[in-house]
């Protein structure tokens, strides 16, 4: 079965909430809706997003706060976060941006705006190279010197495991088919298998050593790395 992206759409008003949810299940997304802070920490605690979009004016905490909150979070500084807003000055975009959104959209915006956004951070979030290393518990992942390290000890990995863990760890603590691990690591080859995935998933595990733990396998429906399953020190 194949999982569709999941968005979290934090909004105060269900009229939008409920047309944004409408066009994201016509156009491949799975939506969940939160109407203010607490209730969207409840949505995560439960299951991380594949995007947050998150409306600036809430009742009580507001966007901005909720922003800095989740960015300062290990297990959500990973979540691209796309603020939605009616205020559309220089200085509010500066605002929304400093306080870690990734993107800032303001109302009204059109279906196709917003379908584009989604699809550019879910990108920029896996590819791009100036976003330094990973770290998911003791188990580090320099972009710039295509080093991995657990417990500060150096891991030695293919290129292909490499590119596995770069997604896993970019999405950690969220669950992958197959298909969407195929599409993300193996885009540049349509003729690749599913199984294949399972393949290189062990080599993953088998390089990583003791750290291969922390990738689990979901049953019935793919992978991810969580610390949960972290050896001790």
């Amino acid at each position: 079965m194949r999982l569709l992206p999941r968005v979290l759409i934090v909004d105060d008003e269900p009229a939008i909430a409920e047309l944004i949810s409408l066009n994201l299940k016509h156009n491949g997304f799975t939506p969940a809706w939160a109407e203010d802070g607490e209730s969207a920490q409840r949505e995560l605690d439960t299951e991380l997003p594949d995007v947050i979009l998150l409306d600036w004016m809430l009742p009580g905490e507001d966007g901005l706060l909720l922003a800095r909150k989740w960015r300062g979070d290990q297990r959500t500084r990973g979540v691209p976060i796309v603020m939605l807003t009616a205020r559309s000055g220089e200085s509010d975009k500066v605002a929304a941006l400093d306080a870690g959104a990734d993107d800032y959209i303001t109302k009204p915006f059109s279906t196709q705006e917003l379908l584009a956004r989604i699809r550019a951070v879910m990108r920029r979030n896996f590819s791009d190279p100036a976003s330094g290393k990973l770290t998911v518990g003791n188990l580090t992942l320099d972009l710039a010197t295509h080093r991995v390290t657990f417990n500060g000890k150096q891991l030695r990995l293919g290129p292909r495991e490499f590119k596995l863990l770069h997604y896993f760890m970019t999405h950690a603590e969220r669950t992958h088919t197959r298909s969407q691990v195929l599409d993300m690591v193996w885009s540049d080859d349509a003729l690749i298998e599913e199984r294949t995935v399972d393949v290189h998933v062990m080599r993953l595990r088998e390089a990583l050593g003791e750290a291969g733990a922390m990738i689990e396998t979901v049953r019935g429906t793919g992978y991810r790395i969580t610390t949960d399953s972290q050896p001790r020190m």
